[in-house]
């Protein structure tokens, strides 16, 4: 599983390995790890021209070590100084003994740095670190601009200049990177859009962090908790249900879909597909679309008796295309089993049922756009968008029930908001498709009458989802059936790999 941790957190672990080692070893790990990575974009060093645009911080003086290293090799550096008398002073030394220089003041003034940007090989970002808040600062946005003109490839020096390490927000103009060379621990921010839109390319340096523990004064430590997790094929691969020799398709669990309408019967298919190949043995469907469903796939089990007297079910979906059917929502809610909620569900759901349920220990798992999120939060659609991590975290201790936020990068809280937030690494653009959202449904739904909790249940589908939608598209436009029909490909993929990956790392994407 890939963790990210807070700003604070990696903070705090620098500390604590910096009080270890000599003076500046830290430092120079960072350096020669970004060195390296510069290296291996270039592919030739010996002649290339190499750009590094300086801050005041340490995320400076690591491009300018780094730097003195590509020097060294025969790259031709040269630094601009965003504040030239708070550059690191020994990184600034060992660029200038490696046959670095300095570009101006006057250059810069003159715009001379925006052309010598524009014509590198290569731009390191080091202008500020991962505690950086807000926009790029006024002097460097016109170097930044530069470099996304420019033909040669932009890396970031730990997180792109700009962005906020611990949410994934951009407020202002940001450095647009082709790769980012991160340190010790992944930040949230390379993982959440907006900002892993600016990152590009994230490469991993281990410069020894221990993230995952802390000293205390007196004490063995205290866990440090990761803010982000991404699950890999491997996790993926250890949660999916996997029936017994002796499972029937009543053991296996039996999820119930309450969906689709008159006007919306193809939301009631599609969420039934996802839900037939979602490791559940048995759908039940209610809804007056059982005939268009019956019509798709016959195995389904059709009821008009409504949701309390359709028979027994291990979980529920309920909302898509219902229209304005808050009766069946209701009906659902005050069922003793875990609840998915989407599209006009999460519109009719009362907010004390869904909460009560919560109270009571009986699992909910909702699935908004960001649209849709919006509106269940009372704010612009746009403020969601920019703050996934935050609007997740409020819609989970709002509604105290998991929150699947779909998008872009699709996350995953925790009810009541608190613990790590799951982020989907699989996924393609072709997916923000008409009904795509149905499917995903039905999978997690299915998933839940398997027996995953609300953040795996969620977590798995979306994962499942976002692959099975690579496989669907390979480049081109997908019809939501599409994505159904390649899910079972998608477990294939992931029991293959996760199989090979156990006892070590697991398959990633």
């Amino acid at each position: 599983m890939r963790t990210a941790y807070s700003v604070e957190t990696v903070r705090a672990a620098e500390r604590e390995l910096m009080a270890r080692l000599p003076e500046g070893a830290l430092m120079q790990r960072a350096a020669a790890g970004l060195a390296a990575a510069c290296a291996d974009v270039l592919g030739r060093v010996y002649g290339s021209r190499v750009v590094l645009l300086v801050g005041s911080g340490d995320n400076g003086g690591d491009a300018l070590y780094a730097g003195a290293r590509l020097a060294r090799r025969g790259a031709g550096v040269r630094a601009v100084l965003l504040a030239p008398g708070r550059a690191h002073k020994g990184g600034l030394a060992a660029l200038r003994r490696a046959g670095g220089s300095v570009v101006s003041e006057s250059d810069a003034d003159a715009g001379g740095a925006v052309e010598v940007v524009e014509q590198a090989d290569l731009v390191v970002d080091g202008i500020v670190g991962i505690g950086g808040k807000g926009g790029l600062r006024e002097a460097a946005v016109p170097l930044a601009e530069a470099a996304r003109r420019g033909r040669g490839v932009v890396v970031a020096v730990d997180l792109p200049s700009g962005v906020d390490a611990d949410t994934g927000e951009v407020r202002g103009a940001a450095v647009r990177a082709d790769v980012t060379v991160t340190f010790g621990a992944y930040k949230p921010g390379l993982l959440i859009d907006p900002a892993r839109e600016y990152a590009g390319v994230v490469r991993f340096v281990d410069i020894g962090l221990e993230t995952g523990s802390a000293s205390g004064s007196g004490s063995a430590g205290s866990a440090r908790s990761p803010q982000v997790e991404a699950l890999q094929h491997a996790d993926v691969a250890r949660l999916l249900p996997v029936p017994g020799a002796e499972s029937d398709k009543y053991r296996r669990g039996v999820v119930g879909v309450a969906a689709g309408s008159a006007r919306y019967p193809g939301a009631a298919v599609l969420a039934v597909g996802g839900a037939l190949r979602g490791g559940a043995g048995a759908v039940r469907y209610v809804g007056p679309a059982g005939g268009a469903v019956l019509a798709r796939y016959p195995e389904t089990l059709v009821s008009e008796r409504g949701p309390a007297r359709a028979g027994r079910v291990q979980a529920w979906v309920v909302g898509p295309g219902a229209g304005d059917d808050a009766a069946t929502v209701g009906e659902v809610l005050a069922a003793d089993v875990p609840v998915l909620i989407d599209a006009d569900g999460l519109r009719l759901a009362e907010v004390g049922a869904v909460r009560g349920r919560g109270l009571r220990g009986v699992p909910t798992l909702m699935t908004p756009h960001a649209g849709e999120a919006a509106a269940l939060l009372g704010v612009e659609r746009e403020e969601v968008e920019s703050g996934r991590l935050a609007a997740a975290r409020e819609l989970a201790a709002r509604y105290e029930a998991a929150v699947l936020l779909k998008g872009s990068t699709t996350v995953v809280a925790e009810a009541g908001g608190a613990g790590a937030v799951r982020v989907n690494p699989t996924g393609t653009p072709w997916l923000a498709t008409a009904g795509s959202g149905d499917v995903l449904s039905g999978l997690g739904g299915s998933l839940l009458a398997a027996g995953l909790s609300a953040v795996d249940a969620g977590s798995v589908a979306a994962y499942l989802h976002g692959l099975a939608g690579r496989f669907a598209a390979e480049g081109a436009p997908v019809a939501a059936e599409d994505v159904a029909g390649r899910i079972p490909e998608a477990w294939r993929s992931v029991v293959t790999s996760g199989v090979r990956g156990r006892g070590g790392v697991g398959a990633g994407v």
